[in-house]
């Protein structure tokens, strides 16, 4: 029986680790962003996104010789619909859950406690400020998957409230959450909000000018789910107004950003490249997800996280 060949996308050292993880295992480095010709042998595609990979067409002899495909993120709309429709795929959710929400937590700390602006260099800068309370505060949640979860958790063990809004009408996985009614409802009450939904078609900009209307004067809004929720251009406004009181985006749309874009300059945000599940922790997640559906694959099982498309059912929920 010859060896289960794989093509994987992420970098050299973490293939590097991936062939230690994985005796007997042929690990191929192969590019981000291409698939045509890929080698008939390749059974397995580690799968990472690339900005020009959604507008890319589906190449000739597509998918060669590939049983099923893992992807490396939480989310398939990076992913044009020929990569997702072929063949059996499985995302990665789930295994960036713990990183993210330590980012989004990290995030409300530096609001609350004015972080890095309260660090002074010199003694003209020796003054006191008056600075917010964590503890007491109101947590918003837009989505209550993985991500947002365990966000929630710890949450309130630093003693915040947090009030949730979902899609689905199932009750919360955590006791002590409050439903929101709805948007409007989830921006007043709270004091910090976390973007954690999916993008989908129901949520691209849905956090338009109507909503933003209706934060709590001051909201910190925080969104590391995807740039498409928001409405860039009434931020912007609601940023301008103070209506919204700082914005901690680790997501934009497009991304990156063009050189000179106000996300950049604007005194109110805290703008990150997209990087809040960069952690060696996730890539160790991920390769064991990828252990765990190898077996699968070999016995039959379906594999974790499988993602269902359009054609298939319904399309996989990012959390």
């Amino acid at each position: 029986m010859s060896a289960l060949r794989i093509a994987s996308q992420l970098d050299v050292a973490f293939n590097a680790r991936l062939r230690q993880m994985l005796p007997g295992v042929d690990v191929l480095d192969w590019p981000r962003g291409v698939f045509a010709g890929l080698p008939a042998t390749v059974q397995v595609m580690l799968a990472a996104p690339h900005p020009k990979l959604k507008s890319a067409e589906e190449p000739a002899g597509w998918p060669y010789g590939l049983q099923w495909i893992q992807l490396v993120t939480s989310g398939v709309d990076f992913f044009p619909p020929w990569l997702l429709e072929r063949v059996p795929v499985a995302s990665a959710r789930g295994t960036t859950a713990e990183a993210i929400a330590e980012f989004a937590v990290a995030a409300v700390f530096a609001a609350a406690k004015q972080l890095p602006a309260l660090w002074v260099n010199n003694a003209g800068h020796w003054q006191q400020r008056s600075l917010a309370s964590v503890s007491g505060s109101t947590l918003g949640l837009f989505g209550f998957g993985r991500i947002a979860q365990s966000t929630a958790r710890k949450a309130q063990a630093l003693g915040m409230k947090v009030v949730a809004l979902r899609a689905s009408e199932q009750p919360f996985e955590l006791p002590g959450i409050e439903a929101a009614r709805d948007l409007h409802d989830l921006f007043a009450r709270a004091d910090h909000l976390l973007l954690a939904a999916p993008a989908t078609a129901r949520t691209y900009r849905v956090i338009d000018r109507a909503v933003l209307a209706s934060a709590k004067p001051g909201l910190h809004l925080i969104n590391v789910a995807r740039g498409s929720l928001i409405d860039q251009d009434a931020l912007r406004d609601a940023l301008d107004a103070g209506q919204i009181g700082l914005a901690s985006l680790d997501v934009s749309d497009p991304e990156p950003l063009p050189e000179g874009h106000w996300l950049y300059r604007h005194p109110r945000v805290h703008l990150s490249p997209h990087t809040s599940a960069n952690s060696p922790q996730v890539y160790l997640n991920i390769a064991e997800l990828l252990a765990r559906n190898i077996q699968h694959w070999r016995v039959g099982q379906a594999l974790e996280n499988a993602v269902f498309t359009a054609r298939q059912s319904i399309q996989g929920v990012p959390a």
